[in-house]
This record gives structure tokens, C-alpha cells and sequence, in this order.
């Protein structure tokens, strides 16, 4: 080796240490970057394979976001809440996650020892994605299940429909199935097919900001529930509902059927005879019924208020004599008919009228057809397409035909609020809207007279012992007790119990159909005919409703001689 003149070595080596280290830097520099291009290849190839797959995001075919939907809450017209959603936890498992299955089934049947260890098993086996394990559990046992720590077990939170009131507007709301989706009631009809209509009124399903606004007055309805309860007891009958109407606007106050049932157990429904009267039930209305022959004959022009009817004799009909069941059997004034609830000079009366003329008018006031409402549960009416004379005599009186309470109360509505047919509503609808919509039936003379009938039967008829109930109310109205038929014959110790009625009759603002479905008499001083029970089941309601509906009471008795029409004065 060279020494150089100061001594040292040359410095060759040292720089070729330098360059030797230098390239082993960059060979890894390009390795690292070549291990980095290649990982992020990686990734970015496999979210692209992700992207590609479909998501499982359904629960045994049925979508999350459908699971987790809310519906809108349902106010009465005074805002208080009749239906709401509640957030609930269901438990649900992915199988393919399951990693021990026996063991899986042993711990969740410590939390929940109702399920069955063989149908867990099959549940949580396979390679499905979700599967549902129980619906609608409480948080506490949410919270025990998250404490096993299995793998493929979860909980997502769904919707619950809860109502406050529990049964007293049962056969109003109906009720909706576990997966939330209306299956009676309103609740359907919101999940109906007109989806359209529904998203103008601001109901579609899922539109949780928008209530939904009834026309029912839930003060109203508690009080009429109530006392339909009470008739059960007190006059032992098997069954009872009502229905009250706004008769200017058609806005159902109040409906109520019992036996009813607890939407909140939507399984108590099926309960045997817990249908909705009001709207699916079609009954022989009886003399609830003179009230329609009387508000036709007198629109009709052939009968006036002044006239008489003879009804000395029952009338034959070939082997059968028709005669009244409290027959006066002297000539009678139409009042008189009317009062004393003769079905011979309701026949007279309908005579007069002409039987065509009497069936036209059936139709005329939708009595045959179904009622344009939004319930689902609904049942057309039987009315015979063409009237016999004998046909047309029984008729006239409530009998040979068969209609729904909302028939009946929707008629009576008209025949007070001056002669306009306006289709009943579970919906808020204004004044002008109602007006829009109405359809003349009768007459307002007719219409008048119809409300003198009525107040005098009141007054002095079949109908005092509910005025005694409402006295103040000026209530006025008509009874039916209608034989049902039995083994194909009618039978006197088994009735169905009208009452229709109006109040104020002076300023009319309300109707109202009571039934009380073979009842026993309350005491051995009173019968079972309908005066008895369901007149003083719409006298008790009224003497309570009408302060919450703004009715005043008044005794004057100018009120009652107002309602005199002219021509008996």
C-alpha cells in the first residue's frame, strides 16, 4: 500500500463503503415502495369486490328500513294522543356468524327459557345472514342478552304502536301486526291503497312528523264507552255500541262496540263477537225506521203534517193481520202515529207515499248501498231491490230489511241539518268542505217537521225516559225494539234496541244511534223494550257530552213551541 507524504492511507475505501451502503438504501426504498403499491393493490381490489357484492340488509326478506319505520302518531281533534310509537329492541342472530351453536342455545335460553331448545337450534344453524330470535323485548333483557357475549347475536330497534286508551276506541283505530303495518281500523286504511290521497292529507306511513288528526273527541268517546259498559251490566245484555255524528260536517264524535277488544293485544280481536257493530254489523232497525217513512212521505208532498190516518183495524195481508203492539185503534194524527209508534198508520202513511216511490227513497238516502267511510271493516245492507205490498208494509216499520247503525245515524243526521246528505268521516273535515259535498234528500220543510217528531216523541212518547236523562238538552228522538229471528221465526223474549236521536233540536248539531243487543229488564217496575235501555243510555251520554260540546241546557219552553210547525199551531 502507497504511504502518502503526511502518513495517512488513501481514502478509496472509505468511499466505496459510502457508495455500497448508498445502493442498499435505494434497493429497499424501491422495495418498500414496491410493497406498498402492491398492499394498497390489495385493498383497493378487494373494495372493489365489496362494492360488487350485495349487502344483506333484509331480516328473513323483509328490509331493515321497514323494520326501523315509524308511523305517524294519531291525535283526536283536540290533539290528545290515541295512538304512538314506542322504540322496542328485537333480538336477531346471523347464523353463518355462530360459531358454537349448542352453546349459543344454552345461554340465550337462560334469558328466555320460553323458547324451545330444538327451534332455537334449527334457527341459529345454516348459513342464512339474519334471522329473526324474538321480537319486542324489553331493554333488561336487551341488556342480560348483550352480557353472554355471543357471536351472531344482535339486537336492532323497530317500532311498536302503542295506544294510550287502551279499548275505548278499539274498533276506531284497529290495530297493526308485529311488523307495524295497519291490519284493522284506521291503522289500515293509513296503509291503504289510495297512497295518493293519503300523502295530500300528509298520512303516508313513515311520515312520522305529521299526525294524523280524527274527528273524535276522545272526552266523548270515554263517556259513551262508559256507558255503554255500564248497559252491558245493568240490563244484562249480550252486546251494545253507539255512534254520534257532527250533522253538518259528518265528523264521527264518537264509536264505540262492545264486546271490544285491546289494540295493544291485537290477538284479542279475534275474540268471538268482538266485531265492529256500528259499521260491520247490519240489523232489522225496527222503529227507529218510522223515522225514514215519515221524513220520505213528508218530502214527497203526498203526506203533510195535518193529515190522519185510520188506525180503528189491523191491516191483512192474505193470512196475516199487522196490528200495533200498544194499538190506540181511533184515527190518528201523524204526530200521533209517530208518538205512539203505530205501524198501522206508518203503513197508511207509506200507502200514501206510494211503495215505488217509498223504495226510491231508500236509495235516495244510500240506505242500500254500503256508506262511502274509511273503516275497513264494513258490510253492505240488505234491502230488497223491489218491494211487495206486504214487503213495502213491513219495511215502513223496520222490519224485512237490514242496515248498519252508520246508516241509520248518517240519515238521521240529514234528516235534522235541513235535508243535506253528507257522507260520514273518522277525518277532521271544515265546514265548507262538508257544504262542497252534500247531496239535498229532503226538503227543509220536511226537515223541520222531521225535528218537531222527533222533540214531541220526546216529549211525550217512547222517548221520555231519555229526556228525562237529558232534560235541559232539548234531545229529541225515536226507539226501536226489533224481534230477532229465531230457528226462522221472530222471537218476542230476544230484541235488538234502538234509539236514534238529535240535540240540540232547537239549534240541531249532533246525531246519535244507540244499540243495546238483547237486554233484560234493570228492574221488575221496567221492561225491555227499547224506551228502557237505550233511550236512557243516549239520555245519560248527552246529559254529560253536551256541556263538553258546548250545548247549554235550557228549560224555557219557548224552545220546544218553536219547533211547531205553522200549520199545527
Amino acid at each position: 500500500m502507497a504511504i502518502t507524504a503526511d502518513g495517512h492511507a488513501p481514502t478509496i475505501a472509505l468511499d466505496g463503503a459510502r457508495k455500497v451502503r448508498g445502493n442498499l438504501t435505494q434497493a429497499r426504498i424501491r422495495w418498500m415502495i414496491l410493497a406498498l403499491v402492491l398492499g394498497f393493490g390489495l385493498v383497493g381490489g378487494r373494495l372493489v369486490q365489496l362494492g360488487l357484492v350485495e349487502t344483506d340488509s333484509a331480516i328473513e326478506g323483509q328490509a331493515r328500513d321497514v323494520i326501523t319505520a315509524t308511523r305517524p302518531p294519531i291525535l283526536d281533534r283536540n290533539g290528545l294522543e290515541m295512538a304512538v310509537d314506542i322504540r322496542v329492541p328485537s333480538l336477531f342472530a346471523e347464523p353463518r356468524r355462530i360459531i358454537d351453536v349448542q352453546e349459543a342455545v344454552r345461554k340465550l335460553r337462560t334469558v328466555l327459557p320460553d323458547l324451545s331448545a330444538d327451534w332455537l337450534r334449527e334457527r341459529l344453524t345454516g348459513e342464512q345472514g339474519f334471522v329473526w330470535v324474538q321480537r319486542e323485548l324489553s331493554p333488561a333483557i336487551q341488556e342480560r342478552v348483550m352480557r353472554l357475549g355471543i357471536p351472531g347475536i344482535d339486537f336492532i330497534t323497530e317500532s311498536k304502536r302503542f295506544y294510550p286508551g287502551m279499548n275505548e276506541a278499539s274498533h276506531i283505530l284497529g290495530s297493526t301486526n308485529i311488523d307495524n303495518r295497519g291490519i284493522a281500523g284506521i291503522e289500515r286504511h293509513m296503509d291503504g291503497e289510495d297512497i295518493a290521497l293519503l300523502q295530500d292529507l300528509g298520512l303516508a306511513r313513515g311520515n312520522a312528523l305529521t299526525p294524523v288528526d280524527l274527528s273524535v273527541d276522545m272526552r266523548v268517546q270515554h263517556v259513551m264507552h262508559e256507558q255503554l259498559v255500564d248497559a252491558l251490566q245493568r240490563y244484562s245484555a249480550i252486546a251494545a255500541a253507539g255512534v254520534m255524528l257532527d250533522i253538518h260536517t259528518g265528523e264521527v264524535i264518537a264509536l264505540a262496540s262492545l264486546p271490544d277488544f285491546d289494540p295493544n293485544q291485537p290477538a284479542t280481536a279475534l275474540v268471538k263477537d268482538s266485531f265492529n257493530r256500528i259499521t260491520a254489523g247490519i240489523f232489522e232497525p225496527g222503529s227507529i225506521f218510522k223515522t225514514v217513512t215519515m221524513a220520505g212521505a213528508l218530502d214527497s208532498g203526498a203526506v203533510r203534517i195535518t193529515d190522519s190516518f185510520d188506525a180503528r183495524f189491523g191491516i191483512r195481508f192474505g193470512r196475516y193481520t199487522i196490528d200495533d203492539f200498544h194499538g190506540k185503534h181511533r184515527i190518528l194524527s201523524l204526530p200521533e202515529v209517530y208518538k205512539y209508534s203505530s205501524n198501522i198508520g206508518t203503513i197508511r202513511v207509506m200507502q200514501a207515499m206510494g211503495k215505488d216511490n217509498f223504495r226510491a227513497f231508500l236509495t235516495r238516502i244510500g240506505l242500500d248501498t254500503r256508506v262511502p267511510f274509511e273503516l275497513p271493516e264494513m258490510r253492505l245492507p240488505t234491502v230488497p231491490k223491489e218491494l211487495s205490498e206486504v214487503g213495502a208494509a213491513t219495511a215502513s216499520f223496520g222490519h224485512g230489511l237490514s242496515v248498519s247503525p252508520l246508516h241509520m245515524v248518517t240519515a238521521y243526521a240529514a234528516f235534522v241539518n235541513g235535508g243535506n246528505y253528507i257522507a260520514p268521516t273518522l277525518y277532521k273535515r271544515d265546514l265548507a268542505t262538508a257544504q262542497a259535498q252534500y247531496r239535498r234528500v229532503i226538503s227543509p220543510q220536511a226537515s223541520d217537521e222531521v225535528r218537531y217528531l222527533m222533540r214531541l216523541n220526546a216529549l211525550e212518547g217512547s222517548g221520555s225516559q231519555m229526556n228525562k236523562a237529558a232534560l235541559g238538552y232539548r234531545v229529541g228522538g225515536k226507539t226501536g225494539t226489533a224481534e230477532k229471528v229465531v230457528d226462522g221465526r221472530y222471537s218476542s223474549s230476544k230484541v235488538t234496541n234502538f234509539f236514534g236521536s238529535a240535540f240540540p233540536l232547537d239549534n240541531p248539531r249532533y246525531a246519535m244511534i244507540i244499540m243495546v243487543d238483547e237486554p233484560k229488564a234493570e228492574n221488575a217496575q221496567q221492561g225491555t223494550t227499547a224506551g228502557w235501555n237505550a233511550g236512557t243510555v243516549t239520555g245519560r251520554i248527552v246529559q254529560r257530552v253536551a256541556p263538553m260540546l258546548g250545548v247549554a241546557p235550557d228549560f224555557a219552553e219557548i224552545l220546544d213551541e218553536n219547533l211547531v210547525p205553522p200549520a199545527i199551531r
